[in-house]
Protein backbone atom coordinates (compact mmCIF):
# COMPACT_ATOMS: atom_id res chain seq x y z
CA UNK A 1 0.00 0.00 0.00
CA UNK A 2 2.78 2.27 0.68
CA UNK A 3 4.64 1.57 -2.19
CA UNK A 4 1.36 2.29 -4.38
CA UNK A 5 0.93 5.50 -2.60
CA UNK A 6 4.95 6.81 -3.36
CA UNK A 7 4.09 5.56 -7.12
CA UNK A 8 1.16 7.50 -7.38
CA UNK A 9 1.83 10.63 -5.06
CA UNK A 10 5.93 10.88 -5.06
CA UNK A 11 8.27 11.32 -2.59
CA UNK A 12 10.49 14.65 -2.05
CA UNK A 13 12.40 16.11 -4.93
CA UNK A 14 10.27 13.18 -7.34
CA UNK A 15 6.67 14.11 -7.81
CA UNK A 16 4.79 11.22 -8.53
CA UNK A 17 1.74 11.07 -11.32
CA UNK A 18 -0.86 11.63 -9.08
CA UNK A 19 0.26 14.66 -8.14
CA UNK A 20 1.64 16.26 -11.23
CA UNK A 21 -2.33 15.49 -12.49
CA UNK A 22 -3.75 17.41 -10.02
CA UNK A 23 -0.65 20.60 -9.97
CA UNK A 24 -1.87 20.42 -13.88
CA UNK A 25 -5.88 20.44 -13.22
CA UNK A 26 -5.14 23.39 -10.73
CA UNK A 27 -3.13 25.45 -13.40
CA UNK A 28 -5.34 24.93 -16.42
CA UNK A 29 -8.22 25.59 -14.26
CA UNK A 30 -6.43 28.98 -13.57
CA UNK A 31 -5.59 29.39 -17.14
CA UNK A 32 -8.84 29.09 -18.39
CA UNK A 33 -10.51 31.55 -15.73
CA UNK A 34 -8.23 34.55 -16.90
CA UNK A 35 -8.16 33.56 -20.67
CA UNK A 36 -11.85 32.76 -20.93
CA UNK A 37 -12.36 36.75 -21.08
CA UNK A 38 -10.07 37.25 -23.27
CA UNK A 39 -10.83 34.98 -26.05
CA UNK A 40 -14.49 35.49 -25.89
CA UNK A 41 -13.53 39.34 -26.16
CA UNK A 42 -11.60 39.03 -28.91
CA UNK A 43 -14.29 36.05 -30.72
CA UNK A 44 -17.00 38.38 -30.20
CA UNK A 45 -14.82 41.62 -31.98
CA UNK A 46 -14.67 39.47 -35.08
CA UNK A 47 -18.20 38.59 -35.17
CA UNK A 48 -20.37 40.10 -37.63
CA UNK A 49 -24.07 41.10 -36.83
CA UNK A 50 -26.08 37.87 -37.90
CA UNK A 51 -23.95 35.85 -35.70
CA UNK A 52 -23.90 37.76 -33.13
CA UNK A 53 -27.78 37.67 -32.82
CA UNK A 54 -27.55 34.18 -33.48
CA UNK A 55 -27.22 32.29 -29.98
CA UNK A 56 -26.32 28.87 -31.93
CA UNK A 57 -22.49 30.75 -32.56
CA UNK A 58 -20.58 31.59 -29.68
CA UNK A 59 -17.17 30.58 -30.09
CA UNK A 60 -16.79 29.53 -34.15
CA UNK A 61 -18.00 32.78 -36.19
CA UNK A 62 -19.61 31.83 -39.57
CA UNK A 63 -18.23 34.57 -41.24
CA UNK A 64 -15.13 36.58 -39.67
CA UNK A 65 -14.63 40.18 -40.08
CA UNK A 66 -12.64 43.34 -39.88
CA UNK A 67 -14.68 45.88 -40.13
CA UNK A 68 -15.26 46.29 -36.18
CA UNK A 69 -11.67 47.00 -36.01
CA UNK A 70 -12.37 49.79 -38.77
CA UNK A 71 -15.18 51.05 -36.89
CA UNK A 72 -13.76 50.96 -33.52
CA UNK A 73 -10.07 52.75 -34.77
CA UNK A 74 -12.64 55.71 -36.19
CA UNK A 75 -14.69 55.75 -32.73
CA UNK A 76 -11.28 55.94 -31.07
CA UNK A 77 -9.43 58.18 -33.42
CA UNK A 78 -6.83 56.69 -33.42
CA UNK A 79 -4.75 58.14 -35.49
CA UNK A 80 -5.25 61.39 -33.37
CA UNK A 81 -5.37 59.80 -30.09
CA UNK A 82 -2.50 56.86 -29.94
CA UNK A 83 0.55 59.23 -29.30
CA UNK A 84 -1.29 61.29 -27.03
CA UNK A 85 -2.14 57.73 -25.31
CA UNK A 86 1.69 56.47 -25.17
CA UNK A 87 2.87 59.86 -24.23
CA UNK A 88 0.51 60.23 -21.24
CA UNK A 89 1.50 56.57 -19.69
CA UNK A 90 5.36 56.47 -21.65
CA UNK A 91 6.64 60.17 -19.37
CA UNK A 92 5.43 59.42 -16.33
CA UNK A 93 6.26 55.64 -16.04
CA UNK A 94 10.12 56.73 -16.94
CA UNK A 95 10.27 59.73 -14.89
CA UNK A 96 8.65 57.51 -11.67
CA UNK A 97 11.10 54.68 -12.54
CA UNK A 98 13.99 57.45 -12.77
CA UNK A 99 13.09 59.13 -8.96
CA UNK A 100 11.78 55.88 -7.48
CA UNK A 101 15.07 54.15 -8.00
CA UNK A 102 16.85 57.05 -6.67
CA UNK A 103 14.77 57.21 -3.96
CA UNK A 104 15.23 53.38 -2.98
CA UNK A 105 19.01 53.65 -4.01
CA UNK A 106 19.35 56.51 -0.95
CA UNK A 107 16.68 54.57 1.75
CA UNK A 108 18.71 51.12 1.27
CA UNK A 109 22.23 52.56 0.91
CA UNK A 110 22.77 55.68 3.14
CA UNK A 111 21.68 56.22 6.89
CA UNK A 112 19.58 59.53 6.00
CA UNK A 113 18.59 61.59 9.27
CA UNK A 114 14.33 60.81 9.67
CA UNK A 115 14.62 57.57 7.74
CA UNK A 116 11.87 55.74 9.64
CA UNK A 117 9.76 58.95 9.07
CA UNK A 118 10.49 59.17 5.54
CA UNK A 119 9.15 55.32 5.31
CA UNK A 120 6.32 56.04 7.03
CA UNK A 121 5.39 59.16 5.08
CA UNK A 122 5.89 57.15 1.85
CA UNK A 123 3.70 54.11 3.29
CA UNK A 124 0.83 56.91 3.89
CA UNK A 125 1.38 58.29 0.56
CA UNK A 126 0.23 54.42 -0.36
CA UNK A 127 -2.63 53.94 1.82
CA UNK A 128 -4.16 57.66 1.65
CA UNK A 129 -6.98 56.78 -0.97
CA UNK A 130 -5.90 59.10 -4.48
CA UNK A 131 -9.34 60.51 -4.66
CA UNK A 132 -8.88 62.52 -1.02
CA UNK A 133 -5.95 64.55 -2.95
CA UNK A 134 -8.19 64.95 -6.36
CA UNK A 135 -9.78 68.61 -5.55
CA UNK A 136 -6.50 70.34 -3.65
CA UNK A 137 -4.44 68.75 -6.67
CA UNK A 138 -6.73 70.14 -9.09
CA UNK A 139 -6.77 73.19 -7.38
CA UNK A 140 -3.08 73.37 -7.52
CA UNK A 141 -2.90 72.27 -11.36
CA UNK A 142 -5.64 75.19 -12.22
CA UNK A 143 -3.66 77.91 -10.09
CA UNK A 144 -0.12 76.93 -11.87
CA UNK A 145 -2.06 76.90 -15.71
CA UNK A 146 -1.43 73.28 -15.90
CA UNK A 147 -4.71 71.75 -16.63
CA UNK A 148 -5.23 70.65 -20.44
CA UNK A 149 -1.65 69.57 -20.23
CA UNK A 150 0.91 66.26 -19.58
CA UNK A 151 2.84 68.22 -17.08
CA UNK A 152 -0.45 67.36 -14.63
CA UNK A 153 1.02 63.44 -14.74
CA UNK A 154 4.62 64.39 -15.12
CA UNK A 155 5.18 66.51 -12.66
CA UNK A 156 3.75 64.57 -9.65
CA UNK A 157 6.08 61.22 -11.08
CA UNK A 158 9.04 63.64 -11.03
CA UNK A 159 8.42 64.41 -7.01
CA UNK A 160 7.99 61.17 -6.10
CA UNK A 161 3.88 61.51 -6.29
CA UNK A 162 2.82 59.89 -8.97
CA UNK A 163 0.44 56.90 -9.30
CA UNK A 164 1.79 53.99 -6.92
CA UNK A 165 4.83 55.78 -6.24
CA UNK A 166 5.50 54.03 -2.79
CA UNK A 167 5.48 50.49 -4.09
CA UNK A 168 8.30 50.89 -6.26
CA UNK A 169 10.37 53.02 -4.04
CA UNK A 170 9.81 49.83 -1.94
CA UNK A 171 10.84 47.40 -4.98
CA UNK A 172 13.94 49.08 -5.44
CA UNK A 173 14.85 49.63 -1.88
CA UNK A 174 14.06 45.59 -1.57
CA UNK A 175 16.42 45.11 -4.67
CA UNK A 176 19.37 47.55 -3.58
CA UNK A 177 19.89 46.25 -0.22
CA UNK A 178 20.03 42.91 -1.61
CA UNK A 179 23.39 44.31 -3.50
CA UNK A 180 26.33 42.99 -2.06
CA UNK A 181 27.47 46.03 -0.71
CA UNK A 182 31.28 45.05 -1.18
CA UNK A 183 30.85 46.56 -4.56
CA UNK A 184 30.10 49.84 -3.79
CA UNK A 185 33.37 49.64 -1.33
CA UNK A 186 35.31 48.10 -3.78
CA UNK A 187 34.19 51.54 -6.40
CA UNK A 188 35.44 53.85 -3.58
CA UNK A 189 38.71 52.09 -3.33
CA UNK A 190 38.84 52.53 -7.02
CA UNK A 191 38.33 56.20 -6.91
CA UNK A 192 34.08 56.04 -7.48
CA UNK A 193 32.09 58.62 -6.28
CA UNK A 194 28.57 58.03 -5.04
CA UNK A 195 26.73 59.31 -8.45
CA UNK A 196 29.26 57.16 -10.48
CA UNK A 197 28.76 53.90 -8.25
CA UNK A 198 24.75 54.74 -8.91
CA UNK A 199 25.13 54.88 -12.53
CA UNK A 200 27.83 52.35 -12.84
CA UNK A 201 26.95 49.56 -10.69
CA UNK A 202 23.58 50.19 -9.01
CA UNK A 203 21.63 50.80 -12.47
CA UNK A 204 23.06 47.67 -14.64
CA UNK A 205 22.56 45.62 -11.68
CA UNK A 206 18.59 46.82 -10.63
CA UNK A 207 17.43 45.90 -14.45
CA UNK A 208 15.23 44.02 -13.54
CA UNK A 209 13.83 46.36 -11.02
CA UNK A 210 13.84 48.88 -13.82
CA UNK A 211 11.76 46.70 -16.19
CA UNK A 212 8.92 45.57 -13.41
CA UNK A 213 8.77 48.79 -11.93
CA UNK A 214 8.64 50.27 -16.21
CA UNK A 215 5.34 47.61 -17.00
CA UNK A 216 3.75 48.41 -13.92
CA UNK A 217 3.29 52.03 -13.60
CA UNK A 218 2.97 51.85 -17.89
CA UNK A 219 0.02 49.82 -17.28
CA UNK A 220 -1.78 51.99 -14.35
CA UNK A 221 -1.25 55.40 -16.21
CA UNK A 222 -2.35 53.79 -19.79
CA UNK A 223 -5.39 52.26 -17.73
CA UNK A 224 -6.31 55.06 -16.01
CA UNK A 225 -9.09 57.13 -17.39
CA UNK A 226 -10.49 59.19 -14.68
CA UNK A 227 -7.70 61.24 -13.48
CA UNK A 228 -6.73 61.45 -16.90
CA UNK A 229 -9.81 62.45 -18.04
CA UNK A 230 -9.92 65.30 -14.84
CA UNK A 231 -6.37 66.69 -15.52
CA UNK A 232 -6.24 66.55 -19.10
CA UNK A 233 -9.85 68.22 -20.30
CA UNK A 234 -10.23 70.98 -17.81
CA UNK A 235 -13.88 71.36 -16.30
CA UNK A 236 -15.65 69.09 -18.65
CA UNK A 237 -14.51 65.28 -17.86
CA UNK A 238 -16.44 64.63 -21.43
CA UNK A 239 -14.71 67.04 -23.34
CA UNK A 240 -11.80 65.88 -25.43
CA UNK A 241 -11.09 69.06 -27.22
CA UNK A 242 -7.63 69.30 -25.56
CA UNK A 243 -5.69 66.11 -25.34
CA UNK A 244 -7.32 62.54 -25.11
CA UNK A 245 -6.60 58.76 -25.22
CA UNK A 246 -8.00 56.10 -27.16
CA UNK A 247 -9.71 54.93 -24.00
CA UNK A 248 -11.46 58.05 -22.92
CA UNK A 249 -12.55 58.12 -26.59
CA UNK A 250 -14.24 54.64 -26.12
CA UNK A 251 -15.50 56.12 -22.65
CA UNK A 252 -16.92 58.59 -24.35
CA UNK A 253 -18.53 56.46 -27.37
CA UNK A 254 -20.14 54.05 -24.60
CA UNK A 255 -21.44 56.67 -22.95
CA UNK A 256 -23.02 58.35 -25.57
CA UNK A 257 -24.68 55.19 -27.21
CA UNK A 258 -26.50 54.38 -24.04
CA UNK A 259 -27.90 57.60 -23.97
CA UNK A 260 -28.85 57.11 -27.81
CA UNK A 261 -30.80 53.64 -26.78
CA UNK A 262 -32.48 55.02 -23.70
CA UNK A 263 -33.75 57.86 -25.65
CA UNK A 264 -35.36 55.50 -28.04
CA UNK A 265 -38.80 54.48 -27.35
CA UNK A 266 -38.82 50.95 -26.51
CA UNK A 267 -36.77 48.34 -26.83
CA UNK A 268 -37.28 47.09 -30.55
CA UNK A 269 -35.44 44.38 -32.68
CA UNK A 270 -33.48 47.62 -34.57
CA UNK A 271 -32.46 48.75 -31.46
CA UNK A 272 -31.56 45.64 -29.84
CA UNK A 273 -29.63 44.84 -33.51
CA UNK A 274 -27.64 47.87 -33.31
CA UNK A 275 -26.85 47.74 -29.29
CA UNK A 276 -25.16 43.66 -29.92
CA UNK A 277 -23.45 45.40 -33.18
CA UNK A 278 -21.78 48.08 -30.60
CA UNK A 279 -20.90 45.11 -28.09
CA UNK A 280 -18.53 44.05 -30.97
CA UNK A 281 -17.24 47.27 -31.48
CA UNK A 282 -16.47 48.02 -27.96
CA UNK A 283 -14.61 44.52 -27.88
CA UNK A 284 -12.64 45.36 -30.73
CA UNK A 285 -11.95 48.73 -29.55
CA UNK A 286 -10.77 46.73 -26.30
CA UNK A 287 -8.49 44.44 -28.01
CA UNK A 288 -6.86 47.65 -29.64
CA UNK A 289 -6.53 49.04 -26.69
CA UNK A 290 -5.00 46.07 -24.55
CA UNK A 291 -2.59 44.55 -27.37
CA UNK A 292 -0.23 47.38 -26.84
CA UNK A 293 0.41 46.31 -23.60
CA UNK A 294 0.33 42.47 -24.38
CA UNK A 295 3.19 43.15 -26.85
CA UNK A 296 4.77 44.94 -24.67
CA UNK A 297 4.82 42.22 -22.04
CA UNK A 298 6.16 39.56 -24.48
CA UNK A 299 9.12 42.09 -24.82
CA UNK A 300 10.06 42.33 -21.32
CA UNK A 301 8.81 39.01 -20.27
CA UNK A 302 12.01 37.75 -19.02
CA UNK A 303 13.41 40.62 -17.23
CA UNK A 304 10.02 40.89 -15.85
CA UNK A 305 10.03 37.38 -14.44
CA UNK A 306 13.50 37.80 -13.04
CA UNK A 307 12.59 40.77 -11.21
CA UNK A 308 9.66 39.68 -9.45
CA UNK A 309 11.79 36.78 -8.73
CA UNK A 310 14.61 38.96 -6.87
CA UNK A 311 12.46 41.81 -6.20
CA UNK A 312 10.28 39.75 -4.10
CA UNK A 313 10.09 41.66 -0.52
CA UNK A 314 11.36 38.78 1.96
CA UNK A 315 12.14 40.89 4.92
CA UNK A 316 15.95 39.04 4.15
Amino acid sequence: MYSLKVKLWGRAGDRGPLFNAIIYILLISLGFVYLYPILDMFVTSLMTLPDLLDASVKWIPNTVTMDNYKEAMSIMNVKGTLWSTISAALFPALAQCVVCALTGYGLARYNVPFKKLIMALILATFILPPYVLMVPNYVMFSDYKLIGTLKTLIYPALFGQGTKSAIFILIFMQFFRQTPKALDEAARVDGAGDLKIFFRIAIPLAVPAFVICFLFSFVWYWNDTYFTALYLNGNNIADTSHLSTMLLELQNFDAMFKAHVQSNAGWGASVMGESVANEAIKMAATVTTVLPLLILYFILQKNFVRGIDRTGITGE
